[in-house]
């Protein structure tokens, strides 16, 4: 199908100047572009005066892995005018997933992508899960990066020890596997198990093989509080021995008593581009984070996997070293309760029917409500959930945001889960933010430079070729939007809320949002690094 769309403000996702112009796609790509471009043989005309032509936008931080094999549409990340997200994030995702290990794991995962009974879970590699993905169909396009952490479960198991060379040398053979079957890079997440428990060592030899790749590493660093200054230089180090381009995911810094290393962070990033390393990082436009509330354990109590966890959850010796831990600390270790508080860790998502009158509360509520301290009420919710909670913890000001915002590492993300419960925001809101409150309102950047950091600028921080860029010959992939009304409109309080704003999302030259309705048809492309 021919689609023409005309009288739109071109903004091409280069930093180029805006202009009046028109786009012409043919089947699922671009053919022309320009002030006027040919309308013979048009099947369709989609007048864009007084809205913005951009490239869809690119979502280099999502956590769709398991959702997105359930059904082939993701409402929420496009009516945010996404049209490509990029999984495998945090070092722990789908694939690669031995078989003996797909109980375990899946507990493991749920707290971060969610859990399911409904999809076939022995798809054993990255081609088997993307070949399913595929099979199934997809709305958006889809990337993968091969999760470290699921590399070393194939390898040596969850045991909470360093890897020896055989194990190490396993892990590089599995990560050519998974890099020959199109995975973009490597992901780690340093907070997370089993990847809490690699040495550097581990991930410069793994970073070799996906250098080679020419891949990414992208990295939820071992510290973001009181040691994120070592965990920077760690990341760095990993970069400058074995060559692999370096992306940092949801860069920022977390707790007031740390806000005093974000200027030191820059000159860390600076040096070392100095010296040749290639850097780049993404960024979500809140001052809160989510993850999974078990991450306020220490490392050594998710040892051997959910299960050896919810044995100690269940034994009083080693809650009371839990405790101790947590309030004397453990060099390295990022102590969520030191750093953003009991009272600022709010519960989001819980699996069972009686823990969700605590969905929305913070931890000082859920004692309070459960009648308990505020360690065994913590304690006693993720024994009963097996781990599978999910939390919103504050960290950081507006000023924070805006500075890392303008840096030219940035580009956007949401890092987002789609949950029940009380999601974080910015699952639904990420892009429409930055456009809204960033552009419009608090003019931060300009529509061409916000552009440029959600499409072309994300494309190629994760290696993704021929999209991000309105260009003749690349995918068609459109996002059309009102820069006047264009916002979020979620919070805290209610987040399940779409944006304004996004008129139409075209992916790969079908319509997937037109005039504002969505559409369920899966013109999505599952992509392969080659």
């Amino acid at each position: 199908m021919n689609v023409l769309i005309k009288n739109g403000l071109i903004v091409d996702g280069t930093k180029s100047t805006p202009y009046i112009g028109e786009v012409l796609i043919k089947d699922e790509k671009i053919l022309e572009i320009g002030v006027k471009v040919s309308s013979e043989n048009v099947d369709r005309v989609i007048d864009a005066k007084g809205l913005v032509v951009a490239p869809g936008f690119i979502d280099t931080h999502s956590h769709s892995d398991l959702k997105i094999l359930e059904t082939p549409y993701n409402e929420i990340k496009a009516r945010q005018g996404i049209t490509t997200e990029v999984l495998g994030q945090d070092g722990i995702s789908m694939a690669p997933l031995p078989v003996e290990y797909i109980s375990s794991w899946k507990k493991n995962l749920a707290g971060l992508d969610g859990t399911s009974e409904i999809i076939d879970w022995e798809f054993k590699t990255t081609k088997g899960y993307l070949d399913q993905m595929e099979r199934g169909k997809v709305g958006l396009n889809y990337a993968y990066l091969v999760p470290h952490g699921n590399i070393r479960m194939e390898a040596m198991g969850l045991e909470g020890v360093p890897a020896s060379p055989e194990q190490i040398k396993k892990m590089c053979e599995i990560t050519r596997r998974e890099m020959e079957a199109g995975a973009y890079g490597l992901s780690t997440g340093l907070i997370y198990i089993p990847c809490a428990y690699s040495e550097t060592i581990e991930l410069i030899e793994m970073c070799k093989v996906v250098a080679e790749y020419d891949g990414e590493l992208v990295i939820h660093q071992r510290s973001e509080a009181g040691t994120i200054i070592d965990s920077m230089k760690e990341v760095i180090e990993i970069g400058k021995m074995s060559g692999v381009k370096i992306h940092f995911s949801h860069f920022k810094v977390c707790g007031k008593q740390n806000w005093q290393y974000i200027d030191e962070m820059v000159e860390v990033i600076e040096t070392a581009q100095k010296e040749g390393v290639k850097i780049s990082y993404d960024q979500y436009p809140y001052a809160a984070g989510s993850t999974m509330l078990g991450v306020v354990l220490p490392p050594w109590a998710h040892g051997g996997g959910t299960d050896e966890l919810m044995k100690r959850l269940s034994n009083p010796e080693d809650r009371k070293r839990m405790i101790f831990d947590i309030e004397n600390g453990i060099p390295g270790w990022d102590n969520f309760i030191e750093f953003a508080g009991w009272d600022q860790i709010f519960v989001t998502s819980a699996g069972t029917e009686k823990n969700q009158d605590i969905v929305g509360k913070n931890l000082v509520e859920l004692a309070e409500i459960r009648k308990k301290s505020l360690y065994d009420a913590t304690f006693d919710l993720l024994l009963e959930e097996e781990n599978a909670v999910g939390m919103v913890d504050f960290y950081g000001l507006e000023e924070h945001i805006i500075k890392f915002l303008k840096r030219p590492e940035q580009n956007v993300c949401t890092d987002a889960l789609l949950s029940a419960g009380k999601p974080h925001p910015r699952a639904y809101g990420s892009f429409p933010r930055v456009l809204g409150k960033y552009v419009r309102e608090n003019p931060i950047l300009s529509v061409e430079e916000a552009i440029y950091k959600m499409t072309k600028k994300s494309a190629e921080a994760i290696g993704i070729k021929n999209r991000g860029e309105l260009k003749v010959g690349y995918f068609a992939d459109v996002t059309i939007f009102d820069m006047k009304t264009i916002n979020d409109m979620g919070d805290y309080i209610n987040p399940t809320q779409f944006p304004v704003g996004i008129e139409y999302v075209i992916v790969n030259g079908t319509p997937i949002i037109d005039n504002k309705e969505f559409k369920e048809v899966s013109p999505g492309h599952v992509l392969r690094r080659k």
